[in-house]
Order: C-alpha cells, then structure tokens, then sequence
C-alpha cells in the first residue's frame, strides 16, 4: 500500500496544474461564443444514482449561472438509448459536451462523433484510466480508496492474514469493477482467505442490496462465524451485507465506498459498518467546471486528460462531519 500523505500531496498539485494549459483554438471558439452563445451537450448514464441525479442538478445550475445553452441527456444505465441522443446533439452544433458517470468503454461512438467534430469531452468518473476520448476525465483515487478501506478492516480485524474475507463488487461500473480487483491483490498479498474463490458480483445496482444480503446470509449459514471481514464496492449493497451480519449475530465487519447518510448512520452506531471512502464529487466537479470555462473564454484545454483526486475515510469517529453523497447540496 502506498503512502497517503505523498499521494494526496501530489494529486492535489496536480489537479491544480491540470486546469491551466495551451490554448486551442482559442479565437476561432471565442468568436463563435460571442455570436452564437456557447452550446453544451451534457450527459450521463447514472442519473437513477444519488450522486448522478445530484450532478445533473449542480451542472444545470453551472448552465443557467453561465448562460450556457445546454442541452442535458440523461441515460438511465441505457447506452443504445443515450448514445444516439448525444452524437445527434453534437451533429446539431456543440461547443463542448461534458459528461458524467460514465464509462468510456461504453461510448465509443460518442467519442468519435466528438473527435471528428472537433469538439472536447470534459468528463468527471467516466473510466478509470486515461483515455484519448477526453480533453479530461476527473475521478477519485481508486488506490487510495483501497488502501483506506482495506487498512481500516486489516486495523479492526488485528492484521488480515489468515482472515475470511468476503469482497463485494459489480463489474459494469469501472471504479468498483477497479477498486474490487485491487482490494483482492491487497487481501491475498496480506495472507487473508478470499472466500468463494474471488470476487461475488452483484448483477445490478438495482439490486445490489438483496444480492449482498443474500451472499454474506448464505456464507454465514453455511459457515457460521466463519466470516471475519465484507470489503463492498458500493454503501447499498453494504448495507445489505450489514444486515445479514446483524441477523446471524456475528461480529463481522464491513467496510464500503460511498459515505451515503444511511452508510454514515450505520458506522455511528457501531455496529456492523466500520469505515466508507467519501469521494469529495463536489469539489471534483467544481474544477471540471472551471475548466470548462476556461476553454469557453479562450479555448484553453488542460495540459493533462486524466487527474485523480485523494478521498478521505469515513469512521465512527468523523462520520457526524460528513455530508452524506445522497443529501449533496
């Protein structure tokens, strides 16, 4: 595991001089803005989630601050459907197009229609590395994210080796998909016992709280008090490994990404629920939007397409301070 204080050092000066960069294009798309306004596609497919309902709401309020003529496309996990409608916003004229919650893996087309137009992709957590499809994709440290939850449940358990260990993930989003193939490289290299062979997907968000509910209910029924540690991708489906916990009356702990209220309640209480990774989505889509006009005022692009951002761990002992990601202003 790396060291957390040098990682933060360094992604937040970088972060801060990914937003000053060279110019392209720059009185060409001043020009155009002057005359025409400036024209912004905006999309995600997570918008059913907390926090991709919550982007919606804060970039159409950046729209309406900067009199941007915006055109917002939500996508409902459905890419056949989303797709389309942003390649025909773009062929229809666009400054830029932004796009949140996404995958890259999933919108090749709409890269393409962007690239052949001319026109960038600011993106924020839409792939977990870098990817030509973005002027820049903002997201949170997936290492780091690791490395906090699984630290906190190797500190809790008294060391992971030897340990039961059951990981929870969903492999159609890729900072889970990420995060969870990671949190399996540091249990096994700790000597901890990845129960069920690898990773236990849940099929979908949807769901993914019944779906946990049953894999930890089923292990601990089969195991009883077999089970010493749950590393979850996501707080809902932690939630429902919580839950099976509490009702075989086990002491095992869990630990999670995402600092909802509900999770952050959880952990107060001390129970069940140990620790969850706050990914700090305002802050990150406050400098995704400043570059953004940054390029609407001269053409200005970052100097670099990938930047990642320190998340902070959510306990016990901080978890009253924290603003739950599904009560986002």
């Amino acid at each position: 595991m790396r060291s957390r204080i040098s990682i933060t050092i360094a992604l937040t000066a970088s972060a801060a001089l990914a937003l000053t960069g060279c110019a392209s294009g720059g009185a060409d798309s001043s020009e155009s803005n002057s005359e025409q306004g400036f024209k912004v596609a905006a999309f995600t497919s997570g918008n059913q989630t907390p926090v991709g309902a919550w982007w919606v709401k804060a970039t159409e309020a950046q729209a309406t601050q900067s009199g941007w003529d915006m055109t917002m496309i939500q996508g409902d996990f459905d890419f056949q459907k989303m797709n389309p409608a942003v390649e025909s916003a773009i062929g229809q004229g666009v400054d830029v197009v932004i796009d949140g919650y996404t995958d890259f893996a999933s919108i090749g087309s709409i890269c393409t229609a962007a690239q052949d137009a001319g026109v960038p992709i600011f993106a924020i957590d839409s792939g977990t590395e870098p990817s030509d499809c973005f002027a820049v994709n903002m997201i949170t440290d997936q290492e780091l994210i690791v490395d906090q939850t699984t630290g906190a449940l190797g500190d809790a358990l008294g060391g992971l080796d030897g340990k039961n260990i059951m990981i929870i993930g969903h492999d159609p989003h890729a900072g889970i998909r990420k995060r969870a193939a990671l949190a399996e490289e540091v249990f096994r290299a700790a000597g901890a016992n990845v129960v069920g062979g690898g990773i236990q997907k849940v099929t979908s968000p949807a769901t993914g709280r019944i779906e946990a509910l049953a894999l930890v209910a089923d292990y601990l029924s089969a195991n009883p008090g077999g089970l010493d540690g749950v590393w979850v991708g996501w707080d809902d489906a932690a939630l429902g490994a919580v839950q099976a916990i509490e009702e075989a009356g086990t002491s095992t702990r869990v630990v999670a990404v995402d600092a909802s209220a509900e999770a952050l309640r959880a952990i107060e209480s001390g129970g069940a629920f140990l620790a969850t990774a706050v990914q700090p989505w305002p802050e990150i889509n406050a400098r995704l939007m400043k570059a953004v006009l940054a390029y609407e005022e001269d053409g200005t692009l970052p100097t670099e397409n990938y930047i990642e951002f320190p998340t902070v761990l959510a306990t016990r002992e901080n978890a009253a301070d924290i603003t739950p990601t599904d009560e986002l202003p």
